[in-house]
């Protein structure tokens, strides 16, 4: 008899880290359930490319939550305030900025951790970045260990079900250079992605965020081309 796979949660941005996390789950054998947000963020071309990346990586599910983070504003990506452009590497890797949206990983992962326990699964996927992370705290190693303490707390699987949940989180370590090379290693068309904080209407990059400046950096660092230059 065929040994059933085991199934993972996938939070699925539509950018390049959460494209490659998703196929990295792949490679690990999961069975793959991706789950985007329409939160309000002003990038929403993003959910676009989450569709496409998820048709491309054969998730068995992708679900889109509509979570307007918008009602409380407070950032750059979902509130009228401008997306830094053309800021040097050591101005962005310097204090949280302000395209940092409030609790947004927290409350993503406590989402994901709803649909994996009524999946009956304990993997969830999320790439989170510390090295090339823009000085976002939800990225931070100490804060996926704080939540996946509390995941174990505060759920039945957790307390009743002899089971213990766990966040992984495959491009914690790795610089954008190294998260290119292990997507393009697993098969990732980056052509699909969309890293940008403030596109084009048409969905285009704006070449000048701080994501587009990381983005380019990377592929720089390879000796690549960036599929979505033009």
């Amino acid at each position: 008899m065929q040994k059933q796979k085991l199934k993972a949660v996938v939070l699925l941005s539509g950018g390049l880290d959460s494209a490659t996390t998703l196929y990295v789950a792949r490679s690990q054998g999961f069975d793959l359930h991706a789950l985007s947000f329409r939160y309000g963020q002003r990038h929403i071309h993003e959910l676009d490319s989450a569709a496409r990346i998820a048709r491309a990586a054969g998730v068995m599910r992708h679900v889109v939550l509509d979570v307007n983070l918008r009602a409380f504003g407070g950032s750059a990506l979902t509130d009228d305030i401008a997306v830094p452009k053309h800021r040097e590497m050591a101005e962005i890797g310097a204090g949280i900025p302000v395209t940092y949206v409030p609790a947004r990983n927290t409350v993503f992962l406590s989402l994901a951790l709803a649909w994996a326990e009524s999946l009956g699964a304990t993997d969830i996927f999320i790439g989170v970045n510390a090295l090339d992370y823009s000085g976002y705290p939800d990225c931070r190693p100490e804060f996926i260990a704080a939540f996946e303490q509390m995941a174990n707390l505060a759920t039945k699987m957790g307390v009743e079900g002899g089971a213990r949940f766990r966040i992984h989180t495959p491009l914690i370590k790795l610089t954008k250079a190294q998260i290119i090379k292990t997507g393009t290693d697993l098969g990732v068309d980056f052509a699909l992605t969309s890293s940008c904080y403030d596109p084009r209407a048409d969905g285009r990059p704006c070449g000048a965020c701080d994501s587009c400046e990381l983005r380019r950096k990377g592929f720089a660092e390879l000796g690549l081309r960036d599929p979505l230059e033009r």
